[in-house]
């Protein structure tokens, strides 16, 4: 089997948030690939393209697509957050021998609106056309949603980082009941290659409670692993290593455990 890991940031994010899992992975002897996705290779203290805020889901899912069919073979699809559940669009086509979710967002038809994922948004489901705007949250925001396992000083370092992300994408992924074109839905009978689906148990962004239903959904070939400690960040916060062993004993079992 292939050793090639495509690793799907997600939103606010660019492929500098791979870095521990690419080096580990690397190590192993897998070859990865780490895609930005359209719009998001800017410099975070910049005005972004204002095409940035109509882009949808599918725009992302057509761009990364391209990709992974000009490498000539199909690789291991890794997503995080919103790059979860582009993993399980790009599933769904085919594109994958394996996929690895890390506290992926839900596709349609999982209601993923709860109050820790509203108080970690709330600044931009509280403005008026942030679907058709570049959106980020407030450092507060990013610090209770995805980063508040990690000390203060790093919490900073790393929102400085985050670039402004899709408010089309964002709608649809949260607001999918009202998109006639259901960009974030995703047929499951069309997954059919393994799929390990990784949830942190204080998770605020992407509770574990979303994320088991989302392993459910595709509990033909799904496995589920809550790692009961960590949150949001689970490839970069204390103790990251762990969850990145087990990724790459799941890769290289023969036989899914069930």
């Amino acid at each position: 089997m292939g050793k090639t890991i495509f690793m799907i940031h997600g939103m606010w994010g660019s492929p500098w948030y791979w870095e521990n899992f690419r080096q580990t992975f690397e190590a192993e002897g897998y070859h990865c690939i780490v895609p930005t996705l359209p719009y998001h290779d800017m410099n975070p203290r910049d005005t972004p393209d204002p095409r940035l805020g109509t882009t949808s889901l599918l725009d992302y899912a057509e761009v990364l697509e391209n990709e992974i069919r000009q490498l000539g073979e199909k690789p291991i699809i890794l997503g995080h957050s919103m790059g979860g559940l582009l993993a399980q669009i790009l599933g769904a086509r085919g594109l994958a021998t394996q996929l690895v979710l890390l506290a992926p967002v839900a596709p349609a038809g999982i209601l993923s609106i709860t109050p820790s994922v509203i108080r970690s948004s709330l600044s931009i489901h509280s403005t008026w056309g942030f679907w058709r705007k570049p959106m980020r949250l407030t450092f507060a925001e990013a610090s209770y949603a995805m980063l508040h396992q990690l000390p203060q000083n790093e919490r900073r370092e790393l929102y400085n980082k985050f670039v402004y992300e899709s408010g089309k994408a964002a709608c649809e992924i949260f607001y999918w009941f009202f998109d006639s074109r259901g960009a974030a839905r995703v047929d499951e009978s069309r997954v059919t290659c393994p799929m390990l689906v990784i949830a942190g148990g204080k998770d605020r962004g992407a509770p574990a409670s979303i994320v088991r239903r989302i392993a459910k959904k595709y509990q033909a070939v799904s496995n589920y692993k809550e790692f009961a400690n960590h949150s949001h960040w689970l490839m970069a916060e204390p103790h990251w290593q762990e969850v990145a062993a087990y990724i790459i004993d799941w890769l290289e079992s023969p036989k899914k455990q069930r």
